[in-house]
């Protein structure tokens, strides 16, 4: 069997969970577990985050899985219905709705709904993604608190720069003054504004990222704020080969030895969702040891450099990210973000539950 797997820490995960909890201790927390649980598995993550008092999904079908299993947390679906159909579901699964415009207003206002649904009004604060903008924002919230089928009501908007030194502070602003004298529950802060925007925790945060133990900032790592990598991808050497000087590796020759390199052939390539354009000096640990990638990324294959680690050798392990080599770090050499990397593991990479 090839030799790279990846193993999901569901201690790792409950750590991160108390780190949130201890920084904003007076919020209710909502994991945004979307995206397959950032690549790690919807169950696996629920199973770590368990003590969240929500869940935020994308998918109506992922709610229902939640359900299913036994969870009772509110669940949030952070773009909404897409259907009266979906509507009707949701409903039926005590399922919560992000409420963005004008269209799914109308369809709540249209539909017969058994139960009414718990809402999200989202504010568009400069995101401009989705949301109802500052001056349509206190109509609709008007129009969902005349609604019969809305079951309550809870305000929100997504910051654009948390993580930007320009910081939260004019979209905050404007929030504050379309939300002012209402009386609803509040949810504003990310990961990003959750280290380091205190004043937005209000009423619920919603943690992404940082759940998973990476960092939300580029310019300062995961290991600042405490957080532990719930995932490790890992693989082993499967094949040695000695450059010579004037020698190249892989296709493209993107890499040529300047002195005689021993290069460790690893299996992991694209197709197992470490990124094709991480270029040579990618960091990397092989037998215990930091080094670096070179060469072009193949589909299943890739290379590093072992001159300087002699007892790396067929067999030895590599650690492509986790505790030792931050995704972070994998991202930031690549040109992407660690949340790319996560969600882009792919679905032959086999996966071990542990913790």
């Amino acid at each position: 069997m090839r030799p790279i797997s990846a193993t999901i820490n569901l201690e790792a995960l409950r750590h991160n969970l108390r780190v949130v909890a201890a920084t904003a201790p007076h919020s209710r927390i909502m994991a945004v577990i979307k995206a397959n649980g950032y690549g790690h598995g919807l169950l696996n993550v629920a199973e770590g985050l368990s003590e969240a008092h929500g869940f935020a999904i994308l998918n109506l079908e992922e709610a229902i899985r939640l359900r299913q299993a036994g969870y009772k947390q509110t669940l949030l679906l952070l773009e909404g219905a897409f259907s009266r159909d979906e509507l009707e579901l949701a409903s039926q699964n005590c399922v919560s709705l992000v409420v963005h415009n004008n269209h799914q207003l109308e369809m709540l206002e249209k539909t017969d709904l058994k139960q009414p649904l718990p809402v999200f009004a989202k504010m568009n604060t400069g995101m401009n993604r989705l949301g109802f903008r500052h001056g349509d924002f206190q109509e609709a919230v008007q129009r969902l608190e005349a609604c019969s089928n809305v079951g309550g009501i809870t305000l929100m908007t997504h910051f654009a720069t948390a993580d930007e030194p320009q910081g939260v502070e004019k979209p905050y602003a404007l929030f504050s003054q379309a939300t002012e004298g209402m009386t609803h529950p509040i949810s504003l802060a990310n990961s990003a504004a959750i280290l380091r925007y205190r004043h937005t925790h209000a009423d619920w945060v919603r943690p992404g990222i940082m759940l998973y133990g990476a960092s939300p900032f580029a310019d300062t790592p995961a290991s600042t704020f405490q957080l532990r990598p719930a995932m490790t991808l890992s693989s082993e050497v499967i094949a040695m080969q000695t450059l010579r000087p004037g020698e190249s590796i892989g296709y493209g020759q993107k890499f040529t030895a300047k002195r005689e390199t021993r290069a460790a052939i690893i299996a992991c390539g694209y197709a197992d969702g470490y990124p094709r354009h991480a270029p040579n000096g990618t960091p990397i640990h092989v037998a215990g040891k930091a080094t670096h990638t070179i060469g072009r990324i193949s589909m299943d294959m890739l290379f590093a450099d072992v001159t300087d680690i002699p007892q790396a050798n067929v067999g030895s392990p590599v650690e492509l990210w986790g505790e030792h080599n931050p995704v972070d770090a994998v991202a930031e050499a690549a040109g992407t973000v660690g949340y790319e990397l996560l969600c882009a593991l792919a679905l032959r990479v086999p996966v071990k539950v542990v913790g």
